[in-house]
């Protein structure tokens, strides 16, 4: 925890720069002797949270084909796409026919998978440079005024994997709406973030070092000087957005975050898979 909090302390960029220094023995090695996939970035490179680059995407691809119903030759938008970690096992998966768009605040990230993802023609990136206190602060461009560079009722499945554990209440309202705008009708949103219900609010309560020690009305924060760092939001509040965007919940899968057993569920985060 203590680990974690002065991490925070830093800016975005030296963040970035310290996992370079800290895996740079690592990533020399794995480069040296191959051992690294072509569509796997070095572990200096990533910033989208712990866990096994490679275990991590290759589950949450069977999670989108079982509870999305996801087919090859559907259309994917990956929203917060980091270093490609959902994009590369839908390599093996989309046909031809369909097809995979990611966007990022984070321009390192793009930038190495424009770089790696060459040969896959069905593959776009881009970079969308937003201001988040956790990832970006070039910029003052806000997420709760933007618009999906996609066209209407375009996508079968988008999915947002831990995007709004780092956004404030505008920019999730905003990115819910453009979700409703860019599905099609009948598809679905597969959503991973931090949710409080009961349960979880009392396993907080009761937490000698609870993941989100900062209350507020309807959300919690991790760190009160880094507000993106990590954000919980009252599920309550959550299902208001999702139905005043014409969406609604399909299924509401908890995680372990909160106390429960890592055999009995499907992800650490809590898991939405939101219908239009």
């Amino acid at each position: 925890m203590l680990l974690r909090k002065t991490y925070y302390l830093l800016s975005p960029r030296m963040r970035r720069v310290v996992r370079r220094i800290w895996f740079f023995p690592t990533d020399v090695y794995e480069s040296v002797l191959g051992k690294r996939n072509m569509l796997v970035p070095p572990k200096g490179l990533i910033f989208t949270g712990k866990g096994d680059f490679t275990n991590i995407g290759d589950k949450l691809l069977q999670h989108f084909k079982k509870l999305c119903d996801l087919k090859p030759g559907d259309r994917v938008l990956d929203i917060g796409c980091g270093i490609g970690r959902i994009a590369r096992p839908l390599t093996n998966y989309l046909s031809k026919d369909g097809s995979y768009f990611g966007f990022d605040i984070v321009g390192m990230g793009i930038r190495w998978c424009l770089r790696s993802y060459k040969g896959f023609y069905n593959f776009h990136f881009q970079h969308i440079p937003l201001k988040n206190d956790l990832y970006n602060l070039s910029t003052e461009n806000k997420a709760s005024q933007l618009t999906f560079p996609y066209t209407d009722e375009y996508f079968d499945l988008a999915v947002v994997i831990s995007v709004f554990t780092h956004m404030q209440e505008a920019d999730v309202k905003r990115y819910l709406s453009e979700v409703s705008r860019v599905l099609k009708p009948g598809k679905c949103c597969f959503c991973t973030l931090f949710l409080i219900t009961e349960e979880t609010d009392e396993y907080l309560r009761n937490s000698e070092n609870p993941l989100f020690s900062f209350r507020y009305d309807h959300f919690f924060l991790h760190d009160a000087r880094v507000k993106d760092a990590n954000i919980a939001y009252r599920y309550e509040w959550v299902e208001e957005m999702i139905t005043s965007s014409n969406l609604t919940i399909d299924s509401f899968f908890p995680g372990w975050w909160a106390g429960r057993k890592e055999d009995t569920t499907l992800d650490f985060q809590d898991i939405l898979i939101i219908r239009k």
